[in-house]
């Protein structure tokens, strides 16, 4: 069975910064694509950035310039590196892997979320 456990969330000031981690455990499958969505109040859960097994990178445009994303497949994590942070970027952050099982089956799991609040 897999699961994702994140980690590094809290409370920054606006210009600060946090490094998210996220650990995947189980075994059996090979992880694929790996990503950081987030939600925040009131709003839909939405792309923060992704990452492909290569190494292959996107971000939504909000978090360009300002979030790093990056993996170690050895030890099956990925990080997000945020920098300058601002009052917008507080919200839950959702880890999310796409696997391939043993036996072929794709699949997405999620994480069950981080806090992230930036405020003065």
């Amino acid at each position: 069975q897999v699961q994702l456990v994140e980690s590094g969330g809290g409370l920054v000031q606006p210009g600060g910064s946090l490094r998210l981690s996220c650990v995947v455990s189980g075994s059996g499958f090979r992880i694929n694509n790996m990503g950081w969505h987030r939600q925040a109040p009131g709003k839909p859960r939405e792309l923060v950035a992704a990452i492909t097994r290569g190494g292959t990178t996107t971000y939504a445009d909000s978090v360009k310039g300002r979030f790093t994303i990056s993996r170690d497949n050895a030890k099956k994590t990925v990080y997000l590196q945020m920098t300058s942070l601002k009052l917008e970027d507080t919200a839950d952050y959702y880890c999310n892997v796409d696997i391939i099982t043993s036996s072929g089956d794709y699949h997405t799991t999620w994480g069950k979320g981080t806090q992230v609040t930036v405020s003065s």
